[in-house]
């Protein structure tokens, strides 16, 4: 699908919310304590296509644009972060490769399971050495014959516990660097050498999984070079762009959800003889949770609709990212407060959006590299 309608999306974001609001949301307590997302939801997602809505309809996908896409993600944020990091690694960062520069062949052979959710896809850019510093990365690749042999450790690698697919940075140049010597793989699971670390314990985000990614003589055919050799790291600038602004639109998501708990627990918590909605501070912090989750909102669909215009998105997918989740951010913090004491106890789950919140600041490029790339592309503009 070339074009999303505006009908198609918005069906699909009615659906979508029906999903999470009787679906998934009843199920949000149990995930959080189970660390674990039940497999019936994600049949359930498969039904509904969510799995595919990023790959193209003739790979049975649902193909939606990169605005309906990030509306999509808006409603899934209105629940369990755990679940919708899951969704949004597979059908973000873990597909996009594929679908953008992925050959015929390689796209034949692996977005139809992906779109069924029948394969789940992530991607492994991050090593213990190279975080921020992605051109820093160690992880190497040696062609010999028909094949490429990869060695080297990606870490926190979300989806690495449950994925198939995997897409792969390496360096096939050590001279080149990132100007022309770092390749992206696709990479199967059962690949040999291919070894999934334990699960990392982390914060937040229960239900969705990270681990270290271990190439140990992991041999990989020629054909599976996502793009052109030695391109991978401009790949991957395109990639996390798009992701970037994914992660913006499921952030603005929680917002509302947010926003709309705190309400409704300010219209019923009564302090001094009256619902604590009735007091200045409790109403401006709602006003300043919404004002600027609007904003967020605007900046956010700004940048998909401009990928879809075919523009280059690399400043705007950094301000989305930046000012959505730092907004998330603080209006989870906001929501805390005017929950109280009963906003710090695991019963409400305020609580577990303080908590999830946090990592949006840090994954899919910290904020503090989000605030380098706007100023060196307002600098190249002036």
């Amino acid at each position: 699908m070339l074009e999303t309608t505006i009908q198609e999306i918005d069906q699909m974001k009615q659906m979508v919310k029906q999903f999470v609001d009787n679906e998934v949301e009843p199920y949000a307590q149990q995930i959080e304590e189970e660390d674990q997302i039940p497999q019936h939801i994600i049949d359930q997602a498969k039904e509904l296509g969510l799995f595919g809505i990023s790959i193209p309809e003739e790979y049975g996908g649902i193909g939606l644009n990169t605005l309906g896409k990030a509306i999509v993600l808006e409603q899934l944020g209105r629940t369990h972060n755990g679940f919708v990091s899951m969704i949004s690694a597979h059908t973000g960062i873990g597909s996009t490769g594929l679908v953008k520069l992925g050959s015929d062949e390689l796209k034949r052979k692996y977005l139809p399971e992906m779109a069924a959710g029948e394969k789940i896809a992530c991607f492994a850019l991050s090593e213990p050495g190279a975080g921020s510093d992605a051109t820093n990365i160690s992880t190497r690749a040696e062609k010999k014959g028909d094949y490429w042999v990869l060695n080297g450790i990606k870490h926190f690698i979300t989806n690495a516990p449950i994925a198939d697919i995997f897409t792969i940075f390496a360096v096939t140049d050590k001279e080149k660097g990132a100007k022309g010597g770092i390749t992206a793989f696709v990479v199967e699971r059962d690949f040999p050498g291919l070894i999934i670390g334990k699960k990392d314990k982390k914060m937040g985000l229960r239900g969705s999984h990270t681990a270290q990614v271990i190439l140990e003589n992991c041999i990989v055919p020629e054909e599976n070079v996502i793009g052109e050799v030695g391109k991978g790291y401009i790949s991957a600038l395109k990639i996390l762009a798009e992701g970037r602004i994914g992660l913006a639109a499921r952030s603005v998501g929680s917002c509302d959800k947010l926003i709309e708990m705190s309400a409704a627990y300010a219209k019923e918590r009564i302090q001094f003889g009256k619902p604590i909605a009735h007091f200045q501070a409790v109403q401006w912090m709602l006003a300043d949770m919404a004002t600027e989750t609007e904003a967020a909102r605007t900046l956010t669909l700004k940048a998909a609709q401009m990928v879809d215009e075919g523009k280059n998105v690399m400043k705007e997918a950094a301000m989305a990212k930046l000012f959505a989740s730092e907004v998330f951010n603080r209006v989870a913090d906001r929501a805390v407060q005017i929950h109280g004491g009963m906003g710090y106890v695991s019963e409400y789950p305020v609580e577990r959006y303080y908590r999830d919140a946090r990592i949006t600041k840090i994954y899919e490029g910290t904020n503090e590299i989000q605030r380098i790339i706007i100023a060196r592309k307002i600098l190249e503009e002036v």
